[in-house]
């Protein structure tokens, strides 16, 4: 009797928040719910929600300052700045380097 090796199957999923496919290598998992997966895009985009309430329930000097840096990046997304050439490339940069 001879076993059989398993064949790398690649599933696919789909994230919960943005409903875009992705391989598992790309999903977060909730810990007490594995069945949820959130893709990294959005897992970055549920923390930075999750600081901003935080810094609503207590205030502080570095909320107020997140709280500046947020206003800032939802003026720039709504003026669509992101999106432009060079200065869209510094932008989206900066982003990913701040809170």
């Amino acid at each position: 009797m001879t076993v059989q090796p398993e064949k790398a199957s690649a599933v696919v999923e789909s994230c919960w928040c943005c409903g875009t496919q992705y391989s598992e290598a790309e999903l977060v998992r909730l810990g007490q719910h594995p069945e949820v997966g959130v893709c990294l895009r959005c897992a970055r985009w549920l923390q930075r929600r999750a600081v901003q309430r935080l810094d609503e329930r207590h205030p502080s000097p570095g909320g107020r300052l997140r709280g500046g840096i947020r206003a800032i990046r939802a003026t720039v997304i709504r003026k669509g700045w992101h999106q432009r050439g060079q200065l869209g490339v510094l932008l989206r940069w900066l982003d990913r380097h701040l809170p």
